[in-house]
């Protein structure tokens, strides 16, 4: 049988993931890969708050409409990569991301910089993603 959908697990004899993700995602053969810039926290009028969290609530907006402007859904992100200045406050990003992915985690890099393209900008999120 041939494989159509993307598949998300956690391999036995892997300790469980420390956060909201999956350590590994496959995509199925001959898929349309998809890979955003990041995606910062910019607002509607092109304003950047100064609060992390305003940030992480903009960018994942931002996030949205990136992918319904592909036609695509949290179902076909494959991979994340955040990257922040700061320390991330979790509770409020995986708020946040609980609402774009619900329970089925992609997989996710996450690094601490000491700076991002503009000395503004505290946390930056590229997405992978692909349709089967």
């Amino acid at each position: 049988m041939k494989n159509t959908k993307i598949i998300r697990k956690n391999p036995q004899g892997m300790p469980n993931p420390v956060g909201n993700y999956t350590h590994i995602t496959k995509i199925p053969r001959n898929s349309e890969l998809y890979v955003t810039s990041g995606q910062i926290g910019l607002d509607q009028n092109g304003r950047m708050p100064h609060s992390m969290n305003d940030q992480i609530t903009n960018t994942f907006h931002n996030i949205k409409v990136v992918l319904d402007s592909e036609g695509l859904t949290a179902e076909n992100i494959i991979k994340v990569n955040i990257w922040a200045v700061e320390k991330i406050d979790w509770d409020y990003l995986y708020a946040e991301w609980e609402k774009l992915f619900g329970n089925d985690y992609p997989a996710m890099t996450i690094g601490y910089i000491s700076e991002l393209g503009l000395p503004e900008i505290q946390i930056e999120i590229e997405i992978w993603a692909a349709k089967a």
